[in-house]
């Protein structure tokens, strides 16, 4: 089977490196800006819409008029950005055949030098070491992860890299694929994982991952960062300097999230179950609830999912879902009675046979025991 990954990792840029990638983003975002003005300005006066090969053409000969500067950034980036817009307008065009309306509809809107994340696309001549990466109009770059990278004689087909900044790290992520044997699949029991708040998973095993709340534990330090920055003037240098610090912080709690996450699901691939079954939930109609929206981001149970969905893949798990109105947690995992709860209630007390059993973990049981009768 064709498996394909992407690799993500830190770079340890020298200063003219940094700026080389800052001016290779700001040529994406130009051109992107740019290709999306010149849509919506060609449909006002014709009534059609430019194809994207037409526009990689005109920007081509008019940026040396215009724009000399971007003739120095990478030409992939330049025109990544102009495809990617393309395919913008055609998921735009594709949710409006489905019917759907508002903010789903999603009409492509132009991107901000002010965003939090920037990032470009780059491919052709690239060529990773243990250490290192060689870029276009870059050159050999350091990595701050060694041997993390998958390098050119392990075997993977290099397909494209994305250059990101975030809180001013930058970082590089390969997507690279490969001819693999289809995965032997796994032969362990069953297993049922309930999805929470105060415990991020509950195994139907008795393995308990407990959620570290990481918005919730710097809440304090960000109001605070937020605080003094609504007093700093806008344009001075004690302005920035908060406002880089803020990002720091927002992409401290981000990144120990993503690693939480990452090490719950390794750790219930790691065991084998032969059909994994999970929740199948409604993020968007949890996060409704007003009072407990900031929590449930914060535990970010649809990452979770996705990364269950194609770690599956490569584990030989099954994965299954269970019907979203599939009483879990009210119905008693010994008996089958089914009862009302509060949501207040952390122990499962059943009125018919009488065990007492906590409300999580009486939840994953029953999803175990779905696979049984599927």
């Amino acid at each position: 089977m064709l498996m394909q990954r992407a690799f993500k990792t830190k770079l340890d840029p020298t200063n003219k490196q940094a700026s080389a990638f800052r001016r290779n983003i700001a040529g994406a975002r130009l051109a992107y800006n740019w290709a999306l003005a010149d849509r919506k300005l060609y449909y006002e006066y014709t009534g059609k819409s430019l194809s994207m090969y037409a526009q990689k053409a005109y920007f081509n000969g008019m940026k040396y008029l215009d724009h000399a500067w971007v003739c120095e950034a990478d030409y992939v980036a330049i025109e990544s950005a102009i495809r990617n817009l393309d395919v913008a307008y055609k998921n735009f065009f594709r949710r409006i055949k489905k019917g759907k309306v508002g903010k789903e509809v999603g009409f492509p809107r132009f991107k901000s030098r002010h965003a939090p994340n920037q990032s470009y696309i780059s491919r052709g001549s690239i060529h990773i070491e243990r250490d290192r990466i060689r870029l276009p109009k870059i050159g050999w770059a350091r990595l701050a992860e060694s041997g993390y990278l998958p390098t050119d004689e392990d075997g993977w087909k290099l397909n494209f890299v994305t250059i990101s900044e975030r809180a001013d790290n930058w970082y590089v992520s390969a997507q690279v694929q490969k001819e693999l044997p289809a995965p032997v699949p796994a032969t362990g029991e069953p297993l049922g994982v309930d999805w929470g708040l105060k415990a991020l998973a509950v195994c139907s095993d008795g393995t308990v991952f407990e959620n570290p709340r990481p918005l919730q534990t710097a809440t304090r330090k960000l109001k605070r960062l937020q605080r003094e920055l609504s007093r700093r003037e806008k344009g001075s240098e004690n302005r920035k300097k908060t406002k880089a610090r803020l990002a720091r912080q927002h992409a401290r709690v981000a990144d120990i999230r993503r690693n939480v996450l990452h090490n719950v699901s390794k750790a219930i691939m790691d065991k084998q179950p032969s059909i994994l079954v999970l929740e199948d939930l409604n993020v968007k109609g949890m996060t409704a609830n007003h009072k407990l929206a900031r929590a449930i981001a914060d535990a970010s149970p649809g990452e979770l999912m996705r990364q269950f969905e194609y770690k599956g893949a490569w584990y030989g798990v099954e994965v299954m879902h269970a019907d979203r109105w599939y009483a879990s947690t009210k119905t008693c995992s010994a008996c089958g009675a089914k009862q009302s709860m509060k949501l207040s209630e952390r122990t499962f007390v059943c009125t018919s046979c009488g065990v007492v059993i906590d409300r999580d973990f009486n939840a994953a049981l029953n999803l175990a025991a779905l696979a049984e009768t599927d």
